[in-house]
């Protein structure tokens, strides 16, 4: 079996991770794969194809933020991509983020409507079915369901400084994204999958899968944190993200801190040394870490993992604090409630670290570290990729 992934990057950030581990497990099951990607490095253990340069992508990002017309640039370089697509003749193509200043769409959709083979497309997030945005749960906006229209998030990622494109580009997404005879949706949560079955993409068939977490990177692992913090006598909330922005929530856990006052510490990691240094008094602050092995011993050295998220998918931090033997307090957003049952942590509803402290301190007592890591084998990540690979059997004729 021969499959094509292609993805905005290769072996780093969460969705080339995923590519990459989709690789290895489809090499060591005797498959063969390419991963085509736009921009960074890829691993060398890995057969891949960089379709951009560092300009072209540059470029790509630049035009875009006058003209809101992400994705419908490099068109060259998406047909260096089918060139080397047609070359390797992949029996499955297995589709991941589009989007990254990387692809031209109408090159790409109108090879995969004339090729006529299997696809799989891996919904990250929500821009599949929109004409601008990624995410719209923070804003509450639900113009995606009908056409969108005067973009409320113009200026949010893919950001577009002048112009508001966006009917243009869902009426355009909706042409080409629905011209694949052969395609199944994958979402990482249920949430998402709903949402897909209400867009214009309703009319393909829809499958979760959830996303996961190498169980022999992310267990319970000894560390000196707590020596390290002077935190012997404290108890531990820890709050992880790789950026933390207004809809990540810091906000809410600096209230949060507020709230628990003496005997507890908020531990907040991936800050930038700006927000670090503006956290408020008696809140530990940590600039982002690339150590896997940190991050475990950090999720590890709480007492629980907090995730004030306001607008996430099926974010990872959970699965892994819970592999740790952490338990997870978490927000009704998205598929981020998808992680934990009672057994392992508990879901508030938004906006309010009163509804956190209380679940905290209610559910504390009888969360245990073995009933974290046994939710989290249902996360591992061989047996979730391995889904993918019964699905490609599925779809090849």
């Amino acid at each position: 079996m021969k499959v094509l992934q292609i993805n905005s990057v290769c072996g780093f950030g969460s969705t080339g991770r995923i590519a990459a581990d989709l690789y290895r497990l489809l090499r060591d099951q005797g498959g063969q794969g390419l991963i085509a990607y736009g921009r960074g490095d890829s691993p060398k253990d890995i057969p891949s194809f960089r379709m951009d340069s560092d300009v072209e992508v540059k470029l790509h990002g630049a035009l875009s933020r006058f003209t809101d017309r992400q994705g419908f640039y490099s068109k060259a370089a998406t047909k260096k991509l089918i060139e080397a697509a047609q070359a390797f003749d992949p029996d499955v193509i297995h589709l991941h983020n589009l989007h990254g200043y990387y692809l031209h769409l109408p090159t790409l959709f109108h090879w995969l409507a004339q090729a006529d083979k299997p696809v799989v497309w891996t919904l990250h997030d929500c821009w599949a079915f929109t004409g601008h945005c990624s995410h719209f749960e923070y804003v509450g906006c639900d113009r995606w369901k009908n056409a969108c229209h005067d973009c409320p998030q113009k200026k949010e990622y893919p950001a577009s400084l002048l112009m508001d494109n966006s009917r243009r580009n869902y009426l355009q997404k909706k042409e080409l994204f629905t011209s694949v005879k052969q395609m199944m949706l994958v979402t990482p949560s249920d949430w998402l999958k709903g949402l897909v079955q209400e867009s214009f993409l309703g009319k393909y068939p829809v499958k979760r899968i959830y996303n996961g977490i190498d169980l022999s990177v992310f267990k319970p692992t000894n560390s000196n944190i707590r020596e390290k913090f002077n935190l012997k006598d404290k108890k531990i909330v820890l709050g992880v993200a790789s950026v933390w922005s207004p809809r990540k929530g810091l906000e809410d856990l600096c209230e949060l801190s507020h709230r628990l006052g003496e005997g507890w510490k908020v531990a907040v990691v991936g800050l930038t040394p700006e927000q670090k240094q503006a956290l408020p008094a008696g809140m530990l602050g940590i600039t982002r870490t690339d150590s896997v092995q940190q991050l475990a011993e950090l999720y590890t050295a709480a007492d629980v993992f907090v995730n004030p998220t306001l607008e996430d998918n099926f974010p990872t931090t959970n699965l892994e604090a819970l592999a740790c033997g952490t338990p997870v307090v978490t927000y009704r957003t998205g598929g981020s409630p998808e992680a934990v049952d009672g057994t392992c942590g508990a879901v508030t509803g938004q906006n309010t670290a009163d509804a956190l402290a209380q679940a905290i301190q209610s559910g504390l007592a009888s969360w245990t570290a073995e009933a974290c890591v046994q939710r989290a084998q249902l996360f591992d990540s061989k047996a979730r990729y391995s889904e993918y690979l019964a699905l490609y059997q599925t779809l090849i004729k």
